[in-house]
């Protein structure tokens, strides 16, 4: 599972393309890719408030087309790259499909499954849980702070 800088900028980039398409459509500016061996496997935009979908995130959404592309439920080698930190549901997903890297833009207080309180996308004392990803954060920040109006 190669990453550099460049790798995870050029993905972030995507992300917030897909944040952006995500809020032109009303919901909230969050975008996010799932790839493997320097290819996007599967790139998705939130679309909780356009498809009335409560479990319409981006992150979500990517890895369900993850899955569906790869005919597979197991993502291990795959990196999730998403303009904000994935919450607990999403968090789950992460962990339940054993993705091995996740690349965050922006922090979410309170609900992230990094740094709230309640760690799910970290915690390895989970019994019956694959080993947590990798975690970087802070990719292109200032850019992911800026799709909510934060600097």
């Amino acid at each position: 599972m190669e990453h550099t800088d460049a790798i995870d900028e050029a993905f972030m980039r995507r992300c917030l393309a897909l944040a952006r398409q995500a809020a032109t459509r009303g919901d909230a500016p969050v975008g996010s890719v799932v790839a493997r061996d320097g290819g996007e496997i599967a790139g998705a935009g939130e679309r909780v408030d356009s498809a009335l979908d409560i479990a319409g995130h981006a992150e979500i959404a990517a890895i369900r087309l993850a899955c569906q592309a790869l005919d597979t439920l197991a993502l291990a080698g795959c990196t999730l790259y998403t303009t904000a930190e994935p919450c607990f549901m999403c968090s789950y997903a992460i962990r339940q499909t054993g993705i091995s890297r996740v690349v965050i833009g922006a922090p979410v207080a309170g609900v992230g499954g990094v740094t709230s309180r309640y760690p799910i996308l970290t915690a390895t004392d989970i019994a019956g849980w694959p080993a947590p990803p990798a975690i970087a954060q802070g990719v292109l920040g200032d850019e992911c702070r800026a799709l909510f109006g934060g600097t």
